[in-house]
């Protein structure tokens, strides 16, 4: 194997390794795009059940939640 060859496979691995780089970058930023998605919905789903519960403690909700409905 000469010298120019050792060069181009070392040049080929080179390249590879900054595809791999590039790939697992774009990967990893999807994936927290995505974190940050859920962790905003899990927020919104959070203070839902916290406003949810406030108004079944204060008597704004019409029936409680686990009273059968009157035709029963």
């Amino acid at each position: 194997m000469t010298t120019e060859d050792r060069l181009v496979d070392i040049e080929i691995k080179v390249a590879r390794q900054e595809d791999l780089v590039d790939t697992l970058n774009r990967t990893i930023y999807e994936q927290q795009k995505k974190i940050d998605e859920l962790e905003a919905l899990c927020t919104a789903l959070a203070r839902h059940v916290k406003d949810m519960r406030d108004a079944a403690r204060d008597g704004a909700q019409a029936a409680p939640i686990n009273e059968k409905p009157p035709h029963y």
